[in-house]
């Protein structure tokens, strides 16, 4: 059975439920088994807020998972909170440009990626989540892009009919988050 578990995980504010919730409407849409739990309490107000989703091809057995197969981690106190669900087959992405230090951590690969900086420096803050979504289905693999695109268009389509420069700047910034990882593997 193939089965996907990812962690993603950063402070309060930086949209992690919000990729969690594109990430498994689109393995839904893709007619998977589709699994989230979101773990925010006080955590939108500055803590750490960590998102749990599996997505499989078959029904999912057991809501919890011990190791995750992707670990996402964009602050400091995140790759802590984090380190507990990484093992030696764990690939952990964290972005070198909010993250302070690397994860120290035994993973099978541990990749950082400057996402809020590219966020920033080539297309608008408000995306930056949306770049760390096109690094988790390019890592990952779990799902096609129509399907992503179509949970973006479920969740942010009033946003985009109000401004369609939105789409265009999340659809970039999609593509970006999996350029990223493409230019990792050539160096």
């Amino acid at each position: 059975m193939a089965r996907t578990k990812i962690v993603l995980a950063g402070e309060g504010g930086h949209g992690v439920q919000s990729i969690a919730k594109i990430l498994v409407e689109a393995g839904y849409a893709a007619n998977k088994e589709v699994l989230y739990i979101p773990n925010f309490g006080v955590e939108q107000r500055g803590g750490v807020s960590i998102a749990f989703c599996q997505i499989a091809d078959e029904p999912i057995g057991e809501p919890r998972f011990s190791k995750g197969d992707i670990v996402i981690a964009l602050s400091d106190r995140a790759i802590a909170r984090c380190a507990c669900y990484v093992d030696e087959n764990t690939t952990v992405v964290y972005d070198t440009s909010i993250c302070h230090t690397k994860p120290q951590m035994k993973a099978k690969q541990i990749i950082g990626i400057p996402a809020n900086k590219i966020a920033n420096d080539e297309l608008d803050a408000r995306v930056f989540n949306i770049i760390i979504l096109g690094t988790v289905i390019k890592a990952t693999q779990v799902v096609d892009m129509q399907y992503v695109k179509e949970a973006m268009e479920k969740a942010l389509g009033k946003k985009f009919d109000a401004k369609p420069e939105l789409r265009e700047m999340n659809y970039k910034a999609l593509e970006r988050g999996m350029a990223i990882l493409e230019e990792k593997a050539s160096v």
